[in-house]
């Protein structure tokens, strides 16, 4: 029985550690003895920026300045699809003079990618760009997010976030966009910033409104042959959120879509599918099921303990990690603290992955938007 609950422990620990740490080295290798450039250019294609939008008549009017403030040379349309906004927000985007900008509106609550489909039709761009009402762009950003398109075997370009603050929140975000550059160098993205990423018109139909649109345009762009590529200095910033069990709703939302587009997407796991689907396999797959090698680590740890006194240590590591997070779940004094911070950041993130993979056993999907208030 030690046996087994060693090699149990192992393994589970095994588990979790290549997803964190492990992946992150591979592709460091694949990025020094076997990148994958792309040419960049300064062409200037036509574009069409969607804004989705659910009652954001604070942030409304700055974003309709900022994206209009953009120093792009090419042709540029702003539409702004307003997901049943009860509040002013399609008024207010109504009330803009400038004849770029047009209003599009879902009727019912029908989510984030429902407002961008319903948006698509009215699209002139060769690029379409997709942003979120809370992200700030840079002045050049339109202008870097299209480069990358000189590249015809580029068919999606995503942002690099920016958060303001150092919370949990704007750890994990750097931390995910450390990976990101790993592997854009490395073979191509298999996912992209919501907040701000641009696609090829000629690839945005068909637009299914039940799957997070981020995720599912970089799998779409590799199953069609292109790649999906980051560009650094397309910069969109947003606040983090400081509270970080405010963020539980937002992580299950996600991980729920994400859950429902690998499943619609997991042809790109066969192995003929090469770096998309070792990035897939090391960078979704294993995460999302990083909480199962938790629970399995602990439960084996336990049982091992009654064999074995010393594997007691391991269970008092546990159990530091999971109070130290817990506190600062429960105080913002204790969040204050960076490792009780990462650490309470830890357990939700993983905590929210257990509820989405109950909600998708049970056939329940997400498809209503909610945006966090930051």
């Amino acid at each position: 029985m030690l046996t087994i609950a060693l090699l149990g422990m192992g393994l589970s620990a095994a588990w979790v550690g290549f997803a964190y740490v492990g992946y992150p080295i591979l592709l460091s290798l694949l990025t020094r003895w076997a990148p994958r450039p792309i040419q960049s250019g300064e062409g200037c294609p036509s574009v069409t920026v969607i804004v989705a939008v659910h009652n954001g008549e604070t942030e409304l009017p700055k974003k309709i300045e900022n994206t209009l403030g953009s120093d792009y040379a090419g042709s540029l349309q702003v539409i702004v699809a307003s997901d049943h906004s009860t509040d002013r927000t399609e008024a207010i985007a109504q009330a803009c003079s400038d004849e770029r900008v047009i209003v599009v509106t879902n009727s019912g609550d029908r989510g984030k990618e429902s407002a961008q489909a319903a948006a698509l039709p009215f699209a002139d761009g060769d690029v379409v760009v997709f942003t979120d009402v809370s992200a700030r762009l840079a002045p050049d950003a339109l202008r870097c997010i299209v480069r990358p398109f000189s590249d015809p075997r580029v068919g999606a370009v995503s942002s690099e976030d920016e958060v303001d603050g150092d919370g949990g929140e704007g750890a994990y975000v750097r931390y995910e966009m450390a990976l990101r550059r790993m592997e854009n160098v490395s073979g191509g993205l298999i996912g992209l910033s919501g907040s701000f990423f641009a696609a090829r018109r000629s690839l945005c139909t068909p637009w299914p409104a039940d799957l997070a649109s981020d995720f599912r345009m970089a799998l779409e762009a590799a199953r069609k042959g292109y790649r999906a590529v980051s560009e650094p200095t397309a910069k969109a910033s947003f606040k983090a959120v400081q509270d970080a069990a405010a963020e539980w709703p937002r992580k299950v939302r996600t991980v729920r879509r994400g859950i429902a587009v690998l499943m619609a997407y997991r042809d790109l796991l066969h192995p003929r599918y090469g770096r998309v689907a070792l990035s897939l396999w090391g960078h979704k797959v294993l995460r999302f099921t990083s909480p199962f090698a938790l629970v399995a680590l602990l439960l084996a740890n336990i049982v091992a303990f009654f064999a074995w006194p010393t594997a007691g240590w391991g269970l008092l590591l546990q159990a530091s990690l999971y109070g130290m997070g817990g506190l600062a779940l429960l105080s913002l004094r204790v969040q204050r603290l960076l490792l009780p911070r990462l650490a309470g950041f830890f357990i939700l993130v993983n905590a929210s992955m257990l509820v989405a993979w109950f909600y998708h056993f049970s056939g329940q999907r997400s498809v209503q938007w909610q945006p966090t208030r930051r």
